[in-house]
């Protein structure tokens, strides 16, 4: 397992979804108070960015924009048609205000 950086807490809006390029990687970072959720940024149904879509704060999920797929920030999981796979889900490590995303 690696941890990159991708950023202190503070650079990231509470509610709004941002696209993140690390490690040849392109991620989607969602930052709900105090909490973050990291994910693919691509919907699993069609290729598609999910830094585009909108966050359900109450929920936990968020949507992509082409076809109104909901995913689970929690894991990925889809939570809605028309996606039927899950998007890969990273755990996040807060450490002195910074961000670090583990990938394998």
């Amino acid at each position: 397992m690696t941890k990159l950086d991708i950023g202190a807490l503070d650079e990231f809006v509470s509610g709004q979804p941002r696209q993140v390029r690390v490690g040849g990687r392109v991620l989607v970072v969602v930052r709900i108070e105090e909490d973050v959720y990291i994910l693919d940024d691509r919907c699993s149904h069609e290729d598609f960015s999910l830094a585009e879509g909108e966050v359900d704060v109450e929920t936990l999920e968020i949507e992509c924009a082409r076809h109104g797929a909901m995913f689970r920030l929690t894991d990925g999981t889809p939570a809605s048609f028309p996606a039927t796979r899950p998007v890969a889900h990273y755990d996040v490590v807060q450490h002195d205000g910074r961000l670090e995303v583990v990938v394998p």
